[in-house]
């Protein structure tokens, strides 16, 4: 059974927000605006998605 991906998208400038948003935000793997990943649909992904969600766009694949 294959399992479920996302595509997390950074839509706006992380900087100015929080240390821990960036970091997020760079854990993610993301690294500069309308740059998009492929990551797999974990808890803890969701949970990092959800703490940047006004940065972020995510859709499943």
């Amino acid at each position: 059974m294959a399992k479920k991906k996302l595509r997390v998208t950074l839509l706006h400038s992380y900087f100015g927000t929080g240390k821990k948003h960036m970091a997020t935000v760079r854990g993610l793997g993301l690294r500069h605006q309308r740059h998009s990943v492929e990551l797999e649909d974990t808890p803890a992904v969701r949970g990092m998605i959800n703490k940047v969600s006004y940065l972020v766009k995510c859709e499943e694949i």
